[in-house]
């Protein structure tokens, strides 16, 4: 390494190797601008590591000069190369002199805490390019050698990634044309931080407590001042929503904030610290009126340099002396276009124009809604089921990627954010909105110009590539290999069964009753039917629902669950479980079955006219069961019915209450003839954390060590009982990592939403061949 090329240094020639982002920032510290300090490892240095690659693929050992000429289409090879590559990335080794000269470097600010930011400047030669920030992330790590390597490939490497690639073969830039430089700052502990978005039609400042990451990732909302340009004066200022701030895990340096007992340490981050703010604080803005005067003195002040229209992103830290602005980014005017305005939690893929429809109270469902909106609403419970099938898109305020808005949308291939705090109040009606469920991002859309459906294919480049959620699900192919685990397949709709039923697909390892059937109960509930005497109607119309599902997927199983309610779950139906609303739980799953017999009696009717029709592939599952004495009442009711009398059913239950794993072996006595494990409810009561609060999305992980322990003592138990053991959670969309585990287990199942079918057929498929081909290993050593 030549030498690393300070912020108070750089020069005009520099800014290929420098990149733009630290370009800017070196131009207005060296005009005495108050600019974190910091030093840049140039984009040559990227280079070098690049060519000296140990690697016996054809696809790196060109690098940095290959082309990568790819079919970006083909999601399957885009997705595969770019893990190739950055995992030739990720475990190559930084020479060890260049680590020592920035560890050397980065100790004279006696920080614990660096950031990495890539730097990025392309070609001029390459026209058209506009905002690319959006591509690469910052990097936080330790300051100590090791740490610092790791966090250096991992900024590379992000040149490499699918959304990337994608990117640089649309715009027709080669590899040779990006300049890669990566940005080190210290990170100390911040009283606030936010951003100065600028115009001159008025300024905007958003700040929030602690480090800006909080903002970046979407995890507060923060308080916002609208400033008049001319004269700096405050217009208005809304207080935002701040639960929670990051800082710096160093106990010498705590000296404005204390952490909480529940204060974790952030994956990927593990120098910084997230820590929940007290009440009084989040109801208090988080700039003080001297702190904001300052940052508006000093974006008065950067219209010289700058222009009329620039971001800047600001942090204060405090200090021994006394408490200083610090800018840690600068945008020009051409960099910053076309933001997001709300952020929340992307539940279900893929992107949508389309007009916003605001409906401020749930409870108030319209009867119909205009085809193709994007509905904007507090939360959506499943009686919405039937006017969902008309949206082009869902914004929720509330919710997690298992909440009742995730799993419809993801069901019936809808684009959603959930956990989007105050969109109902930032949206109006009528707004043209661009709805990212990949990303979990909305943009406001002026309107129908040639320039701004030129935004939304940039857009479109910039996220990950998805096959568009509203395609029919691709059938069977003949090159798909062998998978001896089953795959099955999540349905509630009659309507997707076409779409559905020639997928790879061994049947149906969940049939969600209580959706099913929201299509045929015309918004009263089941014992509405019963006590108005039209039973007999309520049970034709449902058995014809069970049999639609029994005849296209015959002879494969379908595992039909019972419902599974919960008061709140149906605000709108006349004759809802007397269940506290406030409960998270309810009288939900086979307990509400022994208050409430009837309607669970006439679903057993169904069933049996189901098989009577001739129909012997379909299973019942027992939902939520959190005693034996609950299982053995349900058995009994199943065998009143004369359901056993058919050879081919099978009764099982849901793995879903922490009971089960004690107390497995009685209900297998009991008559249990499989399990299936439910991961979202399994994870939401291991780990105390309720399932529709998407704010504790972080806290609420399916790959916790307790959840994986649980699961696999279940499989476990499972095969020492010699009964199947299937999965029917999100889990496995959401994290196709772990089939690697359940496969490697002894899984006898594995059932997906639709839409994630094909990559989990795949990912069964690797996980077994792993294990045969370890197994082959193993024999000839």
């Amino acid at each position: 390494m030549n030498k690393l090329y300070w912020l108070d240094q750089i020069k005009l020639q520099d800014r290929a190797k420098v990149g733009d982002k630290a370009f800017y920032l070196s131009k207005i510290i060296q005009r005495g601008y108050p600019v974190m300090p910091g030093f840049v490892i140039s984009a040559e240095i990227l280079r070098q590591f690049l060519e000296n690659l140990n690697s016996s693929e054809s696809l790196v050992a060109d690098l940095p000069y290959s082309s990568l000429h790819l079919d970006v289409t083909n999601w399957r090879q885009l997705q595969q190369v770019a893990s190739r590559l950055r995992q030739e990335i990720l475990s190559a080794t930084v020479t060890q002199e260049w680590v020592n000269t920035i560890f050397q470097a980065a100790r004279e600010w006696q920080t614990s805490c660096l950031i990495l930011r890539p730097s990025l400047a392309v070609s001029t030669a390459t026209p058209g390019i506009n905002n690319i920030s959006s591509l690469l992330e910052s990097v936080f790590c330790q300051c100590e050698p090791e740490a610092i390597a790791l966090a250096l490939k991992r900024t590379w490497s992000q040149i490499f990634r699918a959304r990337s690639l994608l990117y640089w073969q649309h715009s027709g830039i080669n590899l040779q044309q990006i300049n890669l430089a990566v940005l080190v700052q210290p990170v100390e502990n911040a009283i606030a931080s936010g951003s100065l978005t600028a115009n001159s039609s008025g300024w905007e400042i958003e700040a929030t407590w602690g480090l800006g990451i909080a903002i970046a990732l979407g995890e507060v909302q923060p308080d916002v001042y609208y400033i008049q340009p001319e004269t700096g004066v405050v217009l208005e200022q809304q207080l935002g929503n701040k639960m929670l701030a990051y800082g710096v895990d160093n106990p010498t340096s705590r000296t404005f904030w204390q952490p909480v007992p529940n204060s974790v340490l952030t994956p990927d981050r593990n120098c910084l610290i997230t820590y929940l703010l007290p009440e009084a604080q989040q109801k208090r803005y988080s700039l003080q009126q001297e702190y904001l005067q300052q940052i508006i003195s000093l974006g008065t002040q950067l219209i010289s340099e700058l222009g009329k229209t620039f971001t800047i992103k600001w942090t204060i830290i405090q200090q021994t002396t006394s408490d200083k602005l610090y800018i840690t980014q600068v945008s020009p005017s051409q960099s910053i276009s076309h933001s997001h305005f709300i952020r929340g939690l992307g539940a279900a893929g893929g992107r949508v124009v389309a007009t916003a429809l605001v409906i401020i109270n749930p409870q108030q469902k319209p009867e119909q809604l205009p085809k193709g909106v994007i509905l904007v609403v507090p939360t959506v419970t499943p009686d919405w089921l039937p006017l969902l099938q008309q949206v082009g898109g869902i914004i929720t305020e509330q919710g997690g990627l298992t909440s009742h808005a995730a799993i419809l949308a993801r069901e019936l291939g809808i684009t959603a954010v959930v956990n989007a705090t105050s969109a109902t109040t930032l949206i109006q009606t009528g707004e043209r909105l661009l709805l990212d469920g990949d990303r979990g991002e909305v943009y406001r859309i002026k309107g129908d110009s040639k320039e701004e459906m030129e935004r939304g294919r940039e857009k479109n480049l910039l996220s990950s590539h998805h096959p568009n959620p509203k395609a029919p699900h691709p059938a069977v192919t003949s090159h798909l290999p062998m998978i001896a685990t089953q795959l099955l397949v999540n349905l509630s709709q009659s309507t997707l069964i076409e779409q559905v039923q020639n997928l790879p697909v061994d049947g149906v390892g969940l049939l969600r009753s209580e959706l099913m059937v929201l299509n045929i109960l015309n918004g009263q509930h089941p014992n509405s039917w019963i006590l108005s005497g039209r039973q007999a109607e309520l049970l034709e119309l449902w058995s014809e629902q069970i049999m639609q599902f029994a005849r296209a997927f015959a002879p494969r199983p379908v595992f039909y669950r019972s419902l599974d309610w919960r008061s709140q779950d149906l605000p709108s139906l006349s004759d809802s479980l007397q269940s506290s609303p406030q409960s998270m739980l309810g009288e939900r799953g086979t307990f509400s079955y022994l208050q409430n017999p009837a309607v669970f009696e006439l679903e057993l009717k169904a069933l049996g006219s189901v098989q009577q029709a001739g129909y012997t592939n379909v299973n019942l599952l027992l939902p939520f069961v959190r005693t034996v004495e609950e299982f053995v009442f349900c058995r009994r009711k199943v065998e009143q019915a004369f359901l056993t009398e058919v050879v081919e059913f099978q009764l099982w239950m849901m793995a879903e209450v922490p009971s089960v794993l004690f107390l497995l072996p009685e209900y297998v006595i009991a008559g249990v003839a499989g399990i299936s494990i439910g991961t979202n409810d399994l994870t939401q009561l291991l780990l105390g954390v309720d399932r529709e609060q998407g704010q504790l999305a972080k806290v609420f992980n399916e790959r916790h060590p307790a959840v994986m322990g649980a699961i696999a003592q279940l499989i476990q138990m499972a095969k020492s009982a010699d009964i199947p053991c299937s999965i029917c959670g999100q889990a496995p969309a959401l994290y196709p990592e772990i089939i690697d585990k359940l496969v490697e287990w002894g899984i006898t199942s594995i059932s997906v939403e639709p839409e994630a079918v094909e990559r989990t057929y795949q990912a069964i498929a690797r996980a077994e061949q792993r294990l045969i081909l370890a197994a082959a290993r193993r024999k000839l050593n």
